[in-house]
């Protein structure tokens, strides 16, 4: 992987899971990484060059403070990777499975948090970011989304959520392409986070992801010169393994996955 030596990355919902594995990636790569989250401590975090700021994404005043002490702490900001979501919680209520319940059983708070801690969430990191990057004529912003977006997958409210981060990415890459600045949507596999590895023994993780292979697929974009030919564009991370020659951590590439296959 190419070195990322002097730049500068936030991650949002950096503190497990995919945001974890990307703020570690991105960190074995030398760039200096902020990652925001609830449950982040704040000061250095355990892996070197990576700083922690606890922040609650669906407070606009928590926002700003973090994007103002990574302001204070490196000047700048080279890549933005929106992470942070919401949603999946109370996946289980009264012994119920409620993740894949039809729209007119699901909660009205799982399409808020969705909205609140997700699609909003990024676009509210990406007003701020952009406020750094459009000034120096270069920055890089990654939404992680999903196939969800074009694809019925498990709930309506994922789906619609999800249509709308990619949505939001194409027209953000729209208005930032005359700053010099790249906007792309970032799909994952199967990862293997630690929610996953969970419920191991009933999956088959033959073709899975690393958390870090997300990370590797960031790192290798943030460091092409030519990142604007992929501006506005849905990016599958394996296809981007294949592009720029990464493995995952366990040198295996693992197969990209197709609207057919999820």
């Amino acid at each position: 992987m190419k070195h990322l030596d002097g730049k500068v990355a936030v991650v949002t919902g950096g503190t497990f899971g995919v945001g974890r594995g990307i703020a570690s990636a991105l960190a074995q790569c030398r760039a200096r990484v902020f990652v925001t989250g609830r449950s982040a401590h704040d000061g250095v975090a355990n892996e070197e060059q990576v700083t922690g700021i606890r922040c609650d994404h669906r407070v606009d005043t928590e926002v700003t403070a973090a994007f103002e002490h990574v302001a204070r702490e490196a000047g700048k900001i080279d890549i933005l990777v929106n992470n942070v979501w919401g949603g999946y919680e109370r996946m289980v209520e009264d012994g119920t499975f409620t993740w894949t319940k039809p729209f007119w059983e699901q909660g009205l708070w799982r399409w808020d948090a969705m909205f609140s801690a997700g699609v909003r969430a990024h676009y509210h990191a990406s007003q701020l970011a952009a406020k750094s990057m459009v000034p120096r004529q270069s920055g890089l912003i990654v939404n992680i989304s999903f196939w969800a977006a074009q694809k019925h997958i498990a709930n309506v409210a994922y789906g619609v959520s999800k249509a709308a981060t990619d949505k939001m990415t194409a027209d953000m890459a729209v208005e930032l392409r005359p700053h010099g600045v790249t906007a792309v949507s970032l799909y994952p596999g199967l990862v293997r986070t630690e929610k996953v590895m969970e419920a191991a023994s009933w999956l088959d993780l033959t073709n899975s992801e690393s958390p870090e292979f997300i990370g590797r697929a960031v790192a290798a974009l943030a460091a092409d010169p030519d990142i604007m030919r992929h501006t506005g564009t849905v990016l599958v991370a394996a296809c981007v393994a294949m592009e720029y020659g990464f493995t995952d951590i366990d040198g295996k590439t693992p197969r990209p996955l197709t609207l057919a296959d999820v």
